[in-house]
Parts: structure tokens; C-alpha cells; sequence
């Protein structure tokens, strides 16, 4: 026992930084591809390399719905004009609602408990939640705990497209949550299907059984990418936007 106590003593804290600061160490995070101009001849061949229509074609640009994004890096590799890529990871992107029973408030800040579902998920993202708690992001430090009942639980964290036979019971979970809650969907999968939905077993994602508060994009997304949704469902982060300017002007004129 005083050997490993002397062996911690000596290799000191190795638990990231980050919020306080900035996490620099290399490979904590896939990233995304950037929107932006490319050669004209090469547009609708990016655009076609994409399995799950992340890319789309606008105004002689390649504009990004990072709902869609998997990592592929079929835009990115073997290709003559790779597309540009970011490496951060704050990505947690919110949904603006005045619903009072869907704002935490700052009462939570400190200490907020998760019940984490898994609604036909592949397995990718649940195992990246997993690494939350291990000693290198230390979900606990920052006052994020998981719990096992929704009746204990502030935020609802689901990943997976939600398959059928997961609809009544992700339904269920969110019932039997006490107010004020979110609802916090990660992984393209949740966000859009990904590359299993829609289908005959699947629908478009969380948003489509339930109210989504957080996004988190990414197939998986990096725990650090986690940890940020996190941080913006309780209000000490500010949020981020998931789809290119040119593809949120487009939506929003859509909806009108």
C-alpha cells in the first residue's frame, strides 16, 4: 500500500484540466469537418463521399449539419482536396425553451445527478460516458454523479437512435424524473439516426419521443465533448452551434 501512495505522490495529479483550462494533450478529440469554399469540381464529390449527408452543397460551399457527422473521414482522406478539419471539442449545443420545469436554474450548479439510458445505442457512445468517471476526467470533481432511478436524477442523458422497443421505456424514465429536468441526446444517432435511422426499427432520434435541451454531436463524441454538454445543461458553459451559418439561415428559413 505505501508503495503505490508513494508512486501517486511522485507522479502527481493527471486529472485534465479542462474547464479551468484549455485540454492540449493530443487525441482527446476526433473532430469535425469545416464548412467552407471549395474547388467547384470537387464539391459534389465530397458531397457524395458522405454515408449519412452530414455535407450538402450550397451557394458554391460545403456546408456542415454536424447532427450527422460520424468521423468517417471520407472527406478528409483519399480524396485531392481534403476537406479542413477542427479539433476542438466543445460542442454541447442547447435548445432554447422557457418551460421553467426545464431550467435547472443556478440551485444546481454544484451537484447534479444522471441517469444515463441506452436507447439501441452501438455501443461507441456508451463507452465514451463510461470513461467520464475514470480518473483522467473525473466527472465527480465537478459535481456530475451518476444515479441508477430517475427519481433521484437532474438530467436525462441518452444515447442510441431509440429503437421501437426503447420508446415506452426512455417515455417512462422521463415520467418518473421529478422537475425541474433535461433531456440531453449524444451521438449523432440520438441527434439524427446516424446511420441507423430512420429505418423500420428506428426514428430520427430523441427529439422525435422527447424534448431535447442539450446536443451533443459526434459518433462517438469525445468524453471531454460530454463533459461540455454537461456543463451547458447546468448553465456554466455557454453553448455552441451544431450547424454551419449557412445551414442554420437555411433551417430557420424553413421553418417559417
Amino acid at each position: 500500500m505505501s508503495r503505490w501512495v508513494l508512486r501517486g505522490a511522485r507522479t502527481g495529479v493527471r486529472t485534465t484540466a479542462y474547464p479551468a483550462k484549455p485540454e492540449t494533450a493530443a487525441g482527446v478529440s476526433p473532430g469535425l469537418p469545416l464548412s467552407g469554399a471549395y474547388p467547384a469540381d470537387e464539391i459534389a464529390r465530397l458531397v457524395d463521399r458522405c454515408p449519412t449527408h452530414a455535407l450538402e452543397e450550397r451557394d458554391s460551399q460545403v456546408v456542415v449539419d454536424y447532427r450527422r457527422c460520424v468521423h468517417c473521414y471520407r472527406c478528409r482522406r483519399q480524396i485531392s482536396t481534403p476537406m479542413a478539419w477542427s479539433h476542438d471539442y466543445e460542442w454541447g449545443a442547447a435548445t432554447a425553451s422557457d418551460d421553467p420545469l426545464r431550467n435547472l436554474g443556478t440551485a444546481f450548479r454544484g451537484s447534479i445527478h444522471i441517469i444515463v439510458v441506452d436507447a439501441g445505442d452501438c455501443g461507441a457512445c456508451l463507452h465514451e460516458v463510461r470513461q467520464l468517471n475514470n480518473p483522467y476526467y473525473n466527472m465527480h470533481r465537478l459535481g456530475f454523479f451518476i444515479t441508477p432511478t430517475p427519481r433521484h436524477a437532474d438530467v436525462l442523458l441518452v444515447v442510441g437512435p431509440v429503437t421501437d422497443h426503447m420508446k415506452t421505456a426512455l417515455q417512462k424514465t422521463y415520467d418518473a424524473m421529478p422537475t425541474p429536468k433535461r433531456v440531453m441526446a449524444v451521438g449523432a444517432c440520438a441527434l439524427s439516426g446516424g446511420v441507423f435511422g430512420p429505418s423500420f426499427v428506428t426514428g430520427t432520434g430523441v427529439a422525435q419521443v422527447l424534448p431535447v435541451d442539450v446536443e451533443v454531436p459526434g459518433q462517438p463524441p469525445p468524453p471531454l465533448a460530454i463533459l461540455h454538454g454537461l456543463l451547458v445543461a447546468v448553465g456554466r458553459k455557454a453553448p455552441t452551434v451544431l450547424l454551419s451559418p449557412e445551414v442554420e439561415a437555411h433551417e430557420n428559413g424553413r421553418r417559417r
